[in-house]
């Protein structure tokens, strides 16, 4: 039952025409059509409506404030959801930011195939229909040594399209220790039961020899199958049967080995003395009959799947009606074939694509960039913050290289008159957001995500974020 305050409360809420009439919403009037407007309104009236049936307590909301909340909620409606952050988190490969940055020339692409017509499915040379694959498949082939290539939305899709195409119905062997879940809960039995393949477990979690592969196949084994750990790693008192092995075996039985690489790697960043990844060619090299592998992560490509090997099974899979549900878009391959055109030189890939350039930036610059970001920020803010410069270790991440570890120096402040956590706030809601990462209550800011170019942009938001 109402109490009477409540009732005089809802009384007094104003209706939409009289708040239509304020003049803070004018603007809004001509920009948008009266309805957005007036739907806005009635959302924020209903919004304080249940404000005051369930808090008998609570003061009723005032015409401004109302339309304060209408206000947002158009900014909000009208305003991009998806925008650019300054990722200072030292995180190369940050998943919740976008993982890969794509470089000028993969972004050029995009622009260019946008804005005009392009010859997607289309052989200018014959003026008849073609295949979208064409526009990378000799790129992938020539940088990897495969025999043939596609490319799908994601490695995930990737490796449902290989299993479902070739192994429905029929017994995957996998070994026991590569059974993982990635993010999104992505688990290999669960994509395998989705797939159709029937998964056989073989070997312990950190110990599986060919003999365990020999003994458990059967006339019902379709594809023996090797699972990347891209996220975790297994020391210690461990063996496991090599490419060579496996290539061999599944060669004699007829049947496909199929290996999952998870976040593969055209450049060879072992020269560099950065992990110990395989690069996709040496895969190839050792046995691998297919192999697929991620485009946003250590390749430094727009999101996409991946799929080399050799011709007869990538025919297959072409073939295959799924192809069409999982195919990507012009956007993906303008991008993604830029992004390969870098890799035709070595060292033009590491300076232009911005994830291996991030990955191979030396201490020494990364100090020194340190350096000349604290002091901007400290023009710029002058002593309410305490800034220092601090070594300190950055991560590759996305799932890529666990366990390594890359020195750097960061940026680390400790705000003066606010908290640390209304600092990190602020940062976010500044019109470009800047993400850095807390530790030891501080906030890090590393340069080794972070560009020359970006550095007065970071200036510019702390200013706002003391402002706000």
């Amino acid at each position: 039952m109402l109490t009477d305050p409540q009732r005089e409360a809802l009384r007094r809420l104003p209706a939409v025409h009289e708040l239509l009439k304020r003049k803070e919403l004018t603007p809004w009037l001509k920009r948008l059509p009266r309805g957005w407007v007036a739907q806005a309104v009635g959302e924020a009236i209903a919004m304080g409506r249940r404000e005051i049936l369930e808090n008998p307590t609570a003061p009723h909301p005032s015409a401004s404030e109302l339309v304060a909340r209408a206000v947002d909620s158009l900014h909000r409606l009208t305003e991009p959801r998806l925008r650019p952050v300054l990722n200072g988190s030292g995180v190369v490969l940050h998943t919740n930011l976008g993982r890969a940055v794509l470089s000028e020339a993969a972004t050029e692409a995009i622009r260019q195939v946008a804005r005009s017509a392009s010859n997607l499915e289309f052989r200018l040379e014959e003026g008849g229909r073609g295949s979208r694959y064409d526009h990378v498949e000799e790129l992938l082939c020539r940088l990897t040594g495969a025999e043939a290539a596609m490319v799908v939305n994601n490695n995930a899709a990737a490796v449902f399209h290989v299993l479902q195409a070739l192994a429905k119905g029929k017994e995957v062997i996998v070994s026991r220790g590569q059974l993982v879940e990635i993010g999104g809960s992505f688990r290999v039995s669960e994509i395998m039961r989705e797939s159709g393949g029937r998964l056989v477990e073989v070997g312990t979690t950190n110990k599986t020899r060919i003999q365990d592969y020999e003994q458990a196949l059967t006339d019902e084994t379709g594809m023996l199958m090797k699972v990347h750990t891209s996220n975790f790693r297994i020391i210690g008192f461990t063996e496991e049967a090599s490419r060579q092995q496996l290539a061999t075996l599944a060669w004699k039985w007829s049947i496909p080995f199929f290996e999952d690489l998870g976040s593969g790697i055209l450049y060879d960043l072992k020269a560099h003395g950065i992990g110990d990844e395989p690069t996709v060619r040496e895969c190839l090299e050792e046995g691998t009959d297919l192999l697929s592998f991620s485009g946003d992560k250590l390749l430094g490509g727009p999101q996409a799947g991946i799929i080399v090997g050799k011709k007869v099974w990538i025919d297959r899979l072409k073939k295959n009606q799924l192809t069409r549900s999982l195919r990507v878009d012009k956007f993906t391959l303008a991008a993604l074939e830029a992004t390969l055109r870098h890799y035709l030189n070595p060292e033009e890939a590491a300076q232009k694509i911005p994830t291996l350039r991030q990955i191979l930036k030396e201490e020494g610059e990364l100090k020194s960039a340190a350096e000349q970001l604290a002091g901007m920020i400290r023009e710029t803010t002058g002593d309410v913050l305490r800034i220092e410069t601090v070594p300190a270790r950055s991560e590759v991440g996305g799932g890529s290289l666990p366990g390594v570890e890359l020195p750097t120096h960061c940026v680390a402040i400790t705000p003066q008159k606010m908290s640390l956590t209304q600092l990190e706030y602020r940062l976010r809601q500044a019109p470009v957001p800047v993400v850095g990462r807390v530790f030891q209550n501080r906030l890090f800011l590393d340069p080794r995500t972070l560009e020359v170019n970006d550095f007065p942009q970071v200036a510019a938001s702390f200013r706002y974020a003391l402002q706000m």
